[in-house]
């Protein structure tokens, strides 16, 4: 969420490396945000300082994708299981994202970014919830890149919810359970609407998905950086993107000879 957006010129906008091909760029990025705590640990201070730091970090890279005309960028903010981290980190994150959001939305609005929070989000405090809503229903109809923020959300948990309501549909006669497909299960999931991720880049070296969009990432190229997310920037995510055009998506299937 940046306010970068709204100060940086049209004329000082980065504009997309010539060692990247237009055509060829994922329409989504996804992104799981690793190495806050390591970042700050190296540094001598205390981890709050490299949530900071990684809201920096977001905030760049949100510029970068608008700027090199990437159409969706998904980052995992908060997880169903980051409640269990020690109370003060939990109560500082909930703090900051409210800060971060009043702060950045008009800037938000300006630029046209479509801002939507994914996961449960009746379990975040009622000040947040508030500024969710607002945001979200201010930004709907904007035309700029989709920013999808994925707060108190567990890929397990959305899995599990999109089975139950179409259960209760089922049981309501709303449902044939022999039309139940792949579409109309993933239009019960947090993400309906949006495709699904091109390419997942994790920071900090770690090789796990992290219950992070189990459905959404089935076809995803994974890019594994041992950048750790504070840092990440314009050639970091330049790498991911040469990694990812460097790639040969069949999706299952076999390449055709020429």
């Amino acid at each position: 969420m940046s306010r970068v957006l709204a100060t940086t010129p049209l004329s000082q906008r980065q504009p997309l490396p010539r060692q990247l091909d237009p055509d060829r760029l994922p329409a989504h990025v996804a992104v799981i945000m690793d190495g806050n705590g390591r970042w700050a640990r190296q540094r001598g201070l205390p981890r709050v300082m490299g949530h900071r730091a990684g809201v920096e970090a977001l905030k760049r890279t949100l510029r970068l994708c608008s700027d090199w005309g990437i159409g969706a960028l998904t980052a995992y903010a908060f997880s169903t299981e980051n409640w269990s981290r020690p109370g003060e980190e939990v109560t500082f994150l909930m703090t900051l994202f409210e800060r971060v959001l009043a702060r950045e939305l008009e800037a938000l609005e300006r630029e046209q970014v479509r801002i939507r929070f994914l996961g449960d989000l009746e379990e975040l405090p009622q000040g947040l919830q508030s500024l969710i809503a607002d945001a979200t229903a201010r930004t709907a109809a904007n035309t700029g890149i989709h920013f999808n923020v994925c707060t108190n959300y567990g890929g397990r948990r959305e899995l599990v919810r999109a089975a139950r309501r179409l259960a209760e549909q089922a049981a309501r006669g709303d449902l044939d359970p022999a039309c139940l497909d792949e579409e109309r299960f993933a239009a019960e999931l947090h993400t309906a609407g949006e495709p699904d991720p091109d390419l997942l880049i994790r920071t900090s070296g770690e090789q796990r998905i992290s219950n992070f969009l189990l459905w959404q990432l089935a076809y995803a190229e994974l890019h594994i950086t041992d950048v750790l997310w504070p840092d990440f920037d314009a050639q970091a995510l330049l790498a991911a993107l040469l990694d990812y055009q460097g790639r040969n998506r069949r999706f299952g299937g076999v390449e055709t000879p020429a």
